[in-house]
């Protein structure tokens, strides 16, 4: 088994090192393998790339060796010279592992369809940017060379492996995971064939004459787009590559039109019309791919809805009017695991006793007005748990006296929707409550505050009680924020709001009015001097530092408190107490300073 998997692991690396290699040297030679030449598409990084997200982690080391030794290779056989080669491996390798990497850290298991819109994202922005950065380094060497400009070898390098990475990379990564029955699945080959050869035949067309019909090649791209998604796309352009690079390399079609036209330029045109294809069948094959999801989730929507119709039916229950059942339906053993036999006859037991009045009482309107209703109770399973019931009363004549009634009942089981709905209203009072609570020291918020206000008021004037309110801050917070982050500011201000929380009253309120602005509110307070204890404590609390991932945070807080017994309106106690904050920052911060209102703020 061992030698088998060694076997099988010389054979893929050999497979690597022919692809990479052969695809490096044909894309040179394409470019005439001159020096001051670029591909007009690269496509053996693409493949390498490819071909490591479809392996474990741990055996890329090996395959990038595999990669590189090919590349070098490919590009010697091509006629590069050893030392600009070994340079461009490098700027190729450094590409590769700037795409790949990204995309193993962020979706692991790219095989997941739930991560697929993720991959595409992270796919996108790797590849652009691993594709700039090699472009600079690339472009870089070229003008140490005294070669070409370095915007004309950076946009042309850019575009080429923009390209070869998107198409290349995606569909070696699509083969190896869906196998070879992704470019032509079982039972359509001979129309992927037949869309593939259109595609090949007009493109040999299209670049054998000198006349500018290159666009001619766009629709049975399209074609090839539509009926077979992104295989069709990605085939399609490698074959237009091919055909556009042998045939230009050897002087023909419309690229050889302008006479003055170097072959700098003539690559430049082809990206642009390999580009051009990719433009304009991409969005096409991402459109397609978002309808047919939509076309399954129907078409799966329908299976699973006829399923429920075929294989679930209410239950149908006939009553006398005293509660006798004459009839009950199959589906009974089905919903309740009774069977009909069981349930026939006077069985009010099945019904939650809590809800045997409910239903007595609907039976007699419905006997009397003649008019439906529908209720939910709760009927018990023949295993012992009960399950909601939703029932349709309404009256049926009897069968031997049609001057009478009795009552058919039609149910069914929505103990989930039941569930459901007390989830939901679960969820609104937790919602309620965070509306209250600040996220993020879980502390109240303003809105708490100002209905807490609102009440402390109304009560000092009918008890001839104090109330203070102290305006509180952390010293320097901004230059904690500069200097260690958000992160760490963010926990600063979560033990700040602990260490007041455990300094004052249970009965006191601690609210966090927003950054690191804090508001405590005291009741029953007889004297000024409760309220400057209560300060003093918050002061002493805050000596200690605060031990933060391994950083050593002295702390310190400037408090304004501001003391009444009788306010007319919120703002007054608020503002009273923002001048107290202020004079104790004057101060010097680390102080309190309290003022009994219509009274200047006074000194610890």
């Amino acid at each position: 088994m061992g030698a088998r998997k060694q076997i099988g692991g010389w054979m893929d690396g050999a497979a690597l090192a022919v692809l990479v290699g052969g695809t490096a040297w044909l894309s040179l030679k394409l470019a005439k393998g001159t020096a001051d030449e670029l591909a007009a598409v690269w496509i053996s990084s693409g493949i390498l790339t490819g071909w490591l997200l479809a392996r474990e982690t741990r055996a890329w080391p090996a395959y990038l060796g595999v990669g590189v030794a090919a590349d070098l290779a490919g590009q010697w056989m091509a006629g590069v010279p050893a030392g600009q080669a070994g340079f461009l491996v490098i700027c190729h390798l450094i590409e590769v592992l700037a795409v790949a990497w990204p995309v193993r850290r962020v979706v692991p298991n790219i095989g997941d369809p739930q991560r697929w819109l993720t991959l595409g994202g992270v796919a996108t922005a790797s590849t652009l940017a691993g594709c700039a950065l090699s472009g600079v380094l690339a472009a870089w060497m070229a003008g140490l060379a005294g070669g070409a400009g370095f915007s004309q070898v950076f946009l042309g390098w850019y575009a080429a492996h923009v390209v070869g990475m998107v198409i290349f990379a995606t569909a070696t990564l699509v083969i190896h995971v869906e196998g070879w029955s992704a470019i032509a699945p079982r039972g359509r080959g001979r129309s992927f064939t037949i869309s593939m050869a259109l595609i090949v035949a007009v493109g040999l067309l299209a670049f054998s004459v000198p006349y500018p019909v290159l666009f001619l090649t766009y629709p049975p791209l399209l074609l090839g787009a539509f009926k077979h998604r992104f295989p069709g796309v990605a085939v399609g352009v490698i074959l237009l590559a091919i055909i556009g690079g042998v045939l230009t390399a050897a002087g023909k079609g419309p690229l050889w039109g302008p006479g003055d036209l170097e072959n700098a330029g003539r690559i430049t045109l082809l990206q642009l019309y390999l580009a051009g294809g990719c433009l304009i069948t991409i969005p096409v094959v991402l459109g397609m791919a978002e309808r047919d999801k939509l076309t399954s989730k129907v078409r799966e929507s329908e299976h699973r809805y006829r399923l429920l119709a075929d294989h679930s039916a209410d239950l149908v229950v006939r009553l006398r009017p005293d509660g006798e059942r004459v009839y009950v339906s199959p589906a009974a053993e089905e919903i309740l695991g009774w069977k009909p036999s069981e349930m026939l006859g006077q069985r009010w037991s099945l019904v939650h006793e809590e809800d045997q009045p409910r239903q007595r009482t609907a039976m007699a309107e419905v006997l009397a007005s003649g008019v439906p209703q529908t209720l939910r109770y709760r009927v018990r399973h023949r295993e012992g748990h009960y399950l909601w019931m939703e029932v349709v009363m309404r009256t049926i004549p009897k069968e031997n006296d049609p001057t009478a009634n009795d009552l058919i009942l039609s149910g069914r089981d929505i103990s989930m929707r039941v569930a459901a709905e007390q989830a939901l209203e679960a969820s609104q009072r937790e919602l309620e409550r965070l509306s209250r609570v600040d996220a993020l020291t879980g502390v109240p918020n303003r809105r708490q505050l100002e209905e807490r206000l609102s009440l402390a008021l109304l009560r000092i004037a009918r008890s001839g009680e104090a109330i203070a309110l102290m305006y509180l801050d952390i010293d320097h917070f901004k230059r904690i924020n500069d200097t260690h982050g958000h992160a760490i500011g963010d926990r600063v201000i979560r033990e700040f709001a602990r260490r007041l929380t455990t300094s004052v009253r249970a009965t006191d309120l601690v609210v966090r009015l927003g950054g690191d602005e804090f508001v405590i509110l005291l009741e029953q307070m007889d004297h000024p001097d409760m309220a400057r204890a209560a300060a003093r404590k918050i002061l002493a609390s805050m000596r200690e530092p605060m031990e933060l991932d391994g950083l050593t945070l002295p702390i310190s807080t400037s408090i304004g408190v501001a003391f009444a017994h009788e306010v007319r309106e919120q703002d007054d106690l608020l503002v009273a107490a923002d001048d107290a904050l202020y004079e104790a920052k004057e101060g010097g911060r680390n102080q309190y300073r309290l003022g009994v209102l219509g009274e200047t703020p006074s000194p610890e």
